[in-house]
């Protein structure tokens, strides 16, 4: 199946569709063709039982035209000729006598960073299920203290081609999994909830083994009984270390956004007129890699066909580059960066992160811990909110503790983080010689579109954070 083309799936004629193509985008300065196949599922096991299962088929295209900052956009699930030639008709309104230098197209790659494995095709329906329940009893018999257990896992297959109005075509087969188990524990009337999943670019078989679910059970138990423990959270400005890999997910949303090209050429990031100037500590360094084999947030092309890049957004402090779809980049004069994501055909693309993480230090999680006399430990979070414009941010921890006198003490619930990024990074004073990334997890929302990201980072002590809470 990963080897036939969209086209012929379609019964429509590649050269029919290429010349469509040109005559739509004649006198643009940029555009493509995006066709797209999907294939989906997803199984939810709750409370002892299958409680959701679905899958979905999927197939469509979408027709861009390009021409300075205006975009003409059609699409439609009907690739057939006569559905095209529709969209053609729409989007060659926004030229409107327009004559523009149509760009290079994308430099080519051989770089493959996942396979093409259908995770759909194997192993069976009836296996999947019982691969929840058999999680399921696990997580039960693992403490009596665990009342309510949730196992899902999800699965999708995707393939893409986008014709180019320079006669390139571009490919990419992206297969993508996720697991996660959620575990309610209770003691007496009080009950805590724990989660933990892993995911990646790859099939079941060979990435969902009995060590990693076994792992991931054995986490949201943990969590969840520490949470059983907890006391309410301190409140106030403190010093606060945030541990690695997942607590990123700040360091995506409080940075990472205002980071996006558009937002800066438009200047309504916090970063927008700040290239070249220290924006963060010194040691703190963030790139943009979309280039690591087989993680949630990599592409081996984005979805204009250019080939994934790691792009170093911030260098020991100071900001040299953000990250950049072919539009943004033409109109701010600087190289794309492989960064032009869209959720399915039914979206233009626009810049968004792929695996954004900041580069790890000199120092040991246990010389950070013991350089805090009294502050907070965020080892994992769950929602947050960011504003772009000022980069100010609120995000709830959902596994934290006190640090006393350079000690971890007990754990805290309620704990949230208040801030603001671009002022919040100049606060950085130690980073960690641990960065790791998150475990496959992410999925960031923009402009009502989601794509699968990743994020990551070491042990960071950030001094005089402002912490929401209820003690």
């Amino acid at each position: 199946m990963a080897d036939l083309s969209l086209f012929a799936r379609a019964d429509l004629d590649p050269a029919r569709a290429r010349a469509i193509l040109d005559e739509a985008l004649a006198g643009a300065d940029d555009g493509e063709l995006f066709v797209e196949y999907k294939q989906s599922e997803s199984l939810l096991f709750d409370n002892g039982r299958l409680k959701q299962a679905g899958t979905d088929n999927s197939q469509g295209f979408g027709l861009r035209s390009v021409k300075g900052e205006a975009v003409g956009y059609a699409h439609s699930s009907d690739v057939s000729e006569p559905a095209l030639k529709r969209a053609a008709e729409t989007v060659k309104a926004v030229a409107g006598g327009y004559s523009g230098t149509l760009a290079a197209g994308p430099a080519r790659s051989n770089v493959r960073l996942y396979g093409d494995e259908n995770p759909l095709d194997a192993p069976a329906f009836a296996e999947k299920v019982k691969l929840l329940e058999t999680i399921d009893a696990y997580a039960r018999a693992k403490d009596p203290k665990v009342r309510q257990v949730t196992v899902s896992l999800a699965g999708s297959w995707q393939v893409v081609e986008i014709l180019r109005p320079d006669g390139g075509t571009f490919r990419d087969v992206r297969p993508l999994v996720r697991l996660n188990v959620t575990v309610v524990a209770g003691s007496g009337d009080r009950q805590e909830a724990g989660s933990h999943g892993f995911g990646g670019r790859a099939g079941y078989a060979g990435f969902i083994t009995e060590e990693r679910w076994k792992h991931a059970a054995d986490e949201a138990i943990r969590q969840a009984l520490v949470n059983l423990e907890s006391i309410p959270s301190p409140a106030g400005e403190m010093d606060v270390v945030l541990g690695p890999g997942w607590p990123g997910v700040m360091l995506h949303e409080a940075v990472g956004h205002g980071l996006e090209g558009d937002f800066n050429r438009k200047g309504q990031s916090a970063f927008a007129g700040l290239m070249g100037e220290m924006v963060a500590a010194k040691g703190v360094t963030v790139v943009d890699d979309g280039t690591i084999a087989d993680r949630r947030g990599s592409i081996s092309i984005d979805d204009e066909g250019t080939a994934s890049h790691r792009t170093v957004l911030i260098e020991d402090g100071r900001l040299v580059g953000y990250m950049q779809d072919r539009q943004n980049a033409r109109l701010m004069g600087v190289a794309a960066t492989g960064n032009g994501r869209r959720e399915s055909y039914a979206h233009a693309p626009m810049p968004r992160m792929t695996n954004t993480y900041m580069l790890g230090g000199a120092h040991t999680k246990d010389e950070i811990l013991a350089s805090v006399k009294n502050g907070l430990y965020a080892v994992s979070f769950g929602g947050g909110q960011v504003d772009i414009t000022s980069g100010k941010y609120v995000f709830e921890c959902t596994e934290a503790y006190r640090i006393e006198n350079g000690r971890v003490g007990a754990p805290v619930k309620g704990a949230m983080l208040i801030g603001s990024g671009p002022s919040d990074m100049k606060r950085v004073t130690m980073v960690g010689d641990d960065m790791s990334l998150d475990t496959g997890i992410g999925t960031c929302g923009k402009a009502g579109q989601w794509v699968p990201v990743g994020v990551g980072q070491p042990t960071l002590k950030m001094e005089r954070i402002t912490v929401g809470g209820t003690g």
